[in-house]
């Protein structure tokens, strides 16, 4: 049974790597300044309106079975609801955008429920509420408007823009890293997450259900075992330097490792003794 996290603080769930990460962004001169400049009021009118003019608005009376979904994420994580849109698009990938002055919403590509299980779709919703619940919106937009505009910064630019485009991309790997944790929390099984990841990695509607959980991880392994080694390491650096996300091999090692952490038995163990607390009392759920 899953139990909701009532009071969840992002502090509680927050990898290392993205408190780090943002820390280093904060103390970058200028940039909010520039944050304020790039995501002001007409850029916040541009995405809304391209998203609702392109996607359908998931409510109680639209699909409402995957609205229940981002509701029972909602209320497990205890965020506030945002709006959930459904685009027609062939690449399974899901995003969040937080404009200033507009009510955040969450954009589901329509092949992502072609190959996962509804658990999963549950988990996929919860990760993109985690950069809700981290309060990632800022940056995560700010990091996307940057990657579109590249082209159009004069010459003289473009050596900071690129700088603070690696930047935001190292940041953004390591941001995903805590919306693992949030989806973890939200499902509260691992190998949803993992099995969500596995998919993601390589799978089609067609073979999805024939993929082997089990197997994946050996692979996981297999690619944990070579950073072991300098070589290996550079290699890794190498290859994920451009990434917007970290490879979802390590992703699932990331979530397997905190599934077996104190840290996550005690999100998990302190919410059902308040579960039980007010099943039992009939009062108030327990502060921790």
């Amino acid at each position: 049974m899953t139990v909701k996290l009532v009071g969840l603080r992002a502090e509680q769930f927050r990898h290392p790597l993205d408190l780090q990460a943002t820390n280093r962004l904060k103390q970058i001169p200028g940039l909010d300044l520039l944050v304020r400049n790039l995501l002001g009021s007409v850029a916040g009118e541009f995405f809304y309106l391209d998203n609702i003019a392109s996607s359908i608005r998931v409510s109680e009376k639209q699909l409402p079975e995957l609205y229940e979904l981002l509701v029972s994420a909602c209320e497990t994580l205890d965020v506030e609801i945002p709006q959930l849109y459904l685009r027609q698009h062939p690449v399974p990938n899901a995003y969040t955008l937080a404009m200033r002055g507009k009510k955040p919403f969450i954009v589901l590509h329509t092949s992502l429920l072609e190959l996962l299980k509804e658990e999963e779709i549950k988990a996929v919703i919860a990760h993109e509420l985690g950069h809700l619940k981290c309060e990632h919106g800022v940056y995560l937009s700010l990091a996307n408007i940057l990657v579109l505009a590249a082209g159009l910064i004069p010459p003289w630019g473009t050596l900071l823009a690129q700088s603070l485009q690696l930047q935001l991309l190292q940041w953004l790997r390591c941001a995903e890293l805590s919306c693992d944790r949030a989806a973890l929390l939200a499902v509260q099984k691992p190998e949803t997450v993992m099995s969500l990841l596995m998919k993601l990695t390589g799978a089609s509607p067609s073979i999805a259900h024939k993929l082997s959980l089990s197997a994946f991880m050996e692979q996981v392994r297999e690619y944990k075992n070579m950073s072991e080694t300098e070589l290996g390491r550079l290699l890794q650096q190498l290859h994920t330097s451009q990434l917007t996300h970290p490879l979802p091999i390590i992703r699932a090692k990331e979530i397997e490792k905190w599934a077996q952490s104190p840290q996550y038995y005690d999100l998990i163990q302190k919410a059902k003794i308040g579960y039980n607390s007010k099943s039992n009392n009939g009062g108030g759920w327990r502060n921790w």
